[in-house]
């Protein structure tokens, strides 16, 4: 990235530090931006941005170097353009710019024509535990923020089970717009595998900037994107998977348990859960050890 443009990310980063500490969840950026931000950055030594882009919220034009826009967006699955992001700064400005960039895709016209928001991720991209789930529902579009509906209020209270939080582990999905629903007033539907092999390079880039320790795949459509392991999330939950050299625990999805809410169900969740705990080297109580036992059990 050029010299001069150091100052403006640097003012762009504590301006969306700002924006946050004050509540603020979202920053509106005009058409003209967003058209510029998934352009190609200019070659080094090539004319600076025009005069009217810079005027455009020239803050935000200015994060978007970093990294060459939409290039995640159709590179093959094993490349990645995101920066080699090694301090707790680097991964925040690398997220934020990936951020910007996403908001601008169009690879899949008909999500674009019905989708209100882009649902990005959400959570600490410094965090050692990445949440992956399959695509925004109607909650998620409305608020641009992923697992917000029931399922997600449910995984929130697994999380803080945990003794985390939803500020303290990152939380994406495959896909990142609502699939669309023709012809239907309600309801959500999977993914195509088209839209996910579209979609996934951005998680890839998310990955690479989090550079996890630990990934948990919600579901059986997260599973099959990521790790297109022919075998049924029944047999699969529980057993330690890899995908991309990070060790990854596949689970049953949020909302399997809002249809079953066995015990015996809610106890197998939780046990992948403690599993994940113990990789990552968590502290583990013998009250969170005990959770959704029976008596006696």
């Amino acid at each position: 990235m050029s010299a001069e443009l150091d100052p403006l990310l640097d003012a762009t980063v504590r301006h969306m530090q700002e924006l946050k500490a004050r509540g603020e969840r979202y920053v509106n950026v005009s058409p003209e931006t967003l058209t510029a931000l998934a352009q190609p950055p200019p070659p080094v030594g090539a004319a600076p941005l025009s005069a009217a882009v810079m005027r455009a919220t020239p803050a935000v034009v200015a994060a978007a170097p970093p990294v060459p826009a939409m290039a995640a967006a159709t590179a093959p699955k094993s490349l990645s353009s995101a920066p080699a992001s090694t301090t707790p700064t680097d991964k925040v400005q690398a997220m934020a710019a990936l951020r910007l960039r996403a908001q601008a895709c169009v690879k899949c016209p008909h999500l674009v024509k019905t989708r209100r928001n882009v649902v990005v991720g959400v959570g600490d991209p410094n965090s050692p535990l990445l949440f992956i789930g399959e695509a925004p529902g109607a909650d998620e579009d409305r608020q641009g923020e992923p697992f917000v509906g029931a399922a997600g209020q449910l995984l929130t209270k697994i999380i803080q089970t945990m003794g985390l939080s939803r500020q303290t582990v990152f939380i994406a999905n495959i896909l990142k717009c609502r699939p669309d629903t023709p012809g239907q007033s309600s309801g959500n539907r999977p993914p195509t595998e088209e839209e996910m092999e579209t979609c996934i390079p951005w998680l890839l880039e998310q990955i690479d900037i989090i550079q996890p320790k630990v990934i948990v795949a919600l579901g059986a459509t997260a599973v099959k994107g990521l790790l297109h392991n022919p075998t049924g999330i029944t047999r699969l939950r529980g057993h330690w998977q890899t995908f991309r050299g990070i060790p990854t625990m596949p689970t049953y999805h949020p909302a399997y348990l809002l249809r079953n809410q066995a015990i015996s169900e809610k106890r197998k969740i939780w046990e992948d859960m403690l599993s994940v705990m113990e990789k990552l080297g968590m502290n583990i109580t013998e009250k969170q050890r005990g959770f959704f036992l029976k008596a006696g059990g």
